[in-house]
């Protein structure tokens, strides 16, 4: 199930949040996002929950790229916070690492400025509807 991401938003409150689907095919997605100062926390660092929405809906685009049928609900998150981000753009890669027949394991990382600021690793249910 391949998706170029022209055109097609990443739903829901990631989208509402501005993060941008570019691809989604084969087991890995890449989203885009802006921070802006809206996105930030008290610190004036780019707030952790913004981060783990990237990841999540990366990872779960990741899964959605390889099955027609199943919905992928996360499990389990663990994100890893490297550094601190700040206004500007960022990139958010995921994969699928391992894929069950009820279980997926995926990864994620997010880069700013060619530096890591997370890396993130979760389980995602597969429903079967």
């Amino acid at each position: 199930m391949a998706d170029d991401g022209a055109g097609h938003g990443t739903g829901g409150f990631a989208e509402r949040m501005g993060a941008r689907a570019e691809v989604a095919d084969d087991g890995s997605a890449r989203l885009a996002f802006t921070a802006l100062d809206e996105h930030l926390n008290q610190a004036g660092t780019l707030h952790g929950g913004v981060l783990a929405t990237l990841v999540d809906t990366a990872m779960g685009a990741a899964v959605r790229s390889t099955t027609e049928d199943d919905v992928p609900a996360t499990s389990q998150l663990t994100v890893t916070y490297l550094r601190p981000g700040t206004p500007g753009d960022l990139s958010v890669t995921a994969r699928v690492r391992t894929r069950g027949e009820h279980l997926t394991v995926c990864e994620a990382d997010v880069e700013q400025d060619g530096k890591s600021l997370v890396h993130a690793v979760a389980t995602f249910a597969l429903l079967h509807p």
